[in-house]
């Protein structure tokens, strides 16, 4: 009995103390900010180079609430065939909302508006989407759809790239719509500080060029991939992928020269390349 009552007086004290270090730990906040910035190689597009084959900064931030909802904004340098008839950037406005749907599965749906700050008239446009993911283990799976509705901005006003030379519309305010289907998986490496990483998509929309000479899908339909791996430090990620398409040259032909490096006809925009990416989270 003498040794049991110190003991049983030294938890009654002790546990008042620890349910009010529990009761003073802070809830999470009911909004939350993050963001990041990078600097890559190249900015591909599902597969496609936005920055004629040169490296780009982008930087985004993201503002969501504890019930889901979210807003973003996220931005990029182009050059060549990204500018989309537009200025040297590519500004996506986003919103969103997310929710469990599982102990480790997420829903998200939401829509991305792309803004090309300075462009013509019929260059922005909207695209929904929804993502599925989860994780089991080391590995993380996510199944994503895409569908921008028919808009202008990437309908079909050019039947090639000679018609987009010459300034000639062969269906002026013609509207088309895309579909995009991908799917992406992680997996951390035991033992290890990378993660590999895979994708694969596919796109479908118009066999032509858009009102400003450019195109979501500019093959009518293609496939792209990325095989890689990431690293973090802190809050710096280093990333390496090989990026590709099945748009093969002879595929693309019709689409020159606008759809070539410095849209002279020359050097593909869609062939394999490896990617390097330092990101700095925050």
């Amino acid at each position: 009995m003498k040794a049991i009552l110190p003991v049983a007086c030294i938890l009654s004290v002790a546990a008042p103390v620890a349910a009010r270090a529990q009761t003073d730990t802070p809830p999470p906040p009911p909004i939350t900010v993050s963001g990041s910035a990078a600097i890559v190689s190249d900015y591909r597009f599902r597969g496609v180079s936005q920055s004629d084959d040169h490296p780009a900064v982008q930087a985004g931030i993201t503002v969501a609430h504890e019930s889901g909802l979210y807003v973003g904004t996220w931005a990029s340098n182009l050059a060549g065939w990204g500018t989309f008839g537009g200025a040297n950037m590519e500004l996506d406005l986003i919103g969103g909302f997310k929710t469990k749907v599982s102990p480790t599965g997420m829903l998200d749906v939401g829509l991305t508006w792309y803004v090309y700050p300075g462009g013509a008239n019929k260059t922005d446009y909207a695209e929904p989407y929804a993502k599925l993911s989860g994780s089991v283990g080391p590995a993380t799976l996510l199944a994503g759809v895409a569908y921008a509705p028919k808009q202008q901005a990437i309908g079909k006003w050019y039947d090639n790239g000679a018609s987009a030379a010459a300034g000639v519309y062969d269906h002026p305010g013609a509207k088309g719509d895309n579909l995009y289907l991908w799917g992406d998986g992680a997996y951390a490496i035991h033992g290890t500080p990378f993660t590999a990483k895979a994708h694969v998509g596919h796109s479908w929309g118009q066999s032509g060029l858009g009102p400003n000479a450019t195109a979501v899908t500019p093959t009518g339909s293609y496939w792209d991939w990325s095989l890689g791996a990431d690293t973090t430090y802190r809050n710096l990620t280093l990333g390496l992928a090989w990026v590709d398409t099945d748009i093969s040259r002879n595929r693309s032909a019709y689409l020159q020269p606008s759809f070539s490096k410095g849209q002279d006809g020359t050097g593909s925009i869609a062939g394999s390349r490896l990617l390097v990416s330092l990101t700095a989270a925050f």
